[in-house]
């Protein structure tokens, strides 16, 4: 029985065989995740209201596990199909989709210890809901389900149905190819991006313990050492102007 139950997972459509999920409902969901997210992150680091992030959290995980064992019935896949309702469905196999949610429970499992039951926050805990605001983001702009890419290596089994066909080989419209002038253009704005990033958490100073840890990641030891040291003669410099 677990077997039948296991195996008839998704919705039947005619013509394929398995059972599949609407990737567009599953993308507006995820959009929709990513930005109240972001808006948990602003309150709690604007307002100090730690229930709002308790409340986001505690969802995520009841979420997931309805995802798991139903997505017909999944609060927040209900809540993206309102906005898409009327587009044309886009079929993805059912089965890769639960074995990301999977993961996603995962995920959320030790959040939901951490910081609805028992809030403990610090910076590598933090980093976990960097990692599933990620994964969202990642779904919602790109259309890229890491937990789909990972279930062909772990099941051993070809992903049917992947989003925008990426399981099927095929060749590349010209309109999805780069040419010199385009490639020189995007790989610019990708440098000049990460020099951005670096340069501000170099050279900005930080005023909270997470700015300062990222800031610290990007220097050197050495770099590190000559930041203290003017510290240090900076302090200095002011106790002698003291007397």
């Amino acid at each position: 029985m677990f077997k039948e139950w296991w195996l008839s997972y998704g919705e039947k459509v005619a013509g394929y065989e398995e059972g599949v999920i609407n990737e567009r409902e599953v993308r507006s969901t995820a959009g929709i995740m990513f930005m109240l997210g972001m808006i948990v992150i602003f309150v709690g680091i604007g307002y100090n209201h730690i229930i709002v992030a308790r409340v986001y959290l505690a969802f995520i995980f009841i979420d997931f596990t309805l995802r798991i064992i139903n997505p017909k019935y999944a609060p927040s896949l209900l809540f993206g199909r309102i906005f898409i309702q009327n587009q044309r469905p886009e079929y993805v196999g059912a089965m890769q989709k639960r074995f990301a949610w999977i993961l996603g429970w995962f995920i959320s499992l030790p959040m939901m210890y951490w910081f609805v039951l028992n809030w403990d926050i610090n910076f590598y805990k933090v980093m976990v809901c960097v990692l599933c605001l990620t994964l969202l983001f990642m779904e919602a702009a790109l259309s890229i389900c890491v937990g789909c890419k990972l279930y062909s290596l772990f099941t051993r089994k070809k992903a049917q149905h992947c989003p925008g066909g990426v399981c099927e080989i095929r060749t590349k419209e010209p309109i999805q190819t780069f040419n010199i002038a385009q490639k020189i253009i995007a790989i610019s704005v990708a440098m000049a991006l990460s020099v951005g990033v670096y340069l501000f958490l170099a050279k900005t100073e930080s005023k909270t313990f997470f700015g300062e840890f990222l800031h610290e990641m990007v220097l050197t030891d050495q770099e590190l050492q000559a930041e203290n040291d003017a510290k240090m003669d900076a302090e200095f410099n002011e106790d002698d102007d003291d007397f």
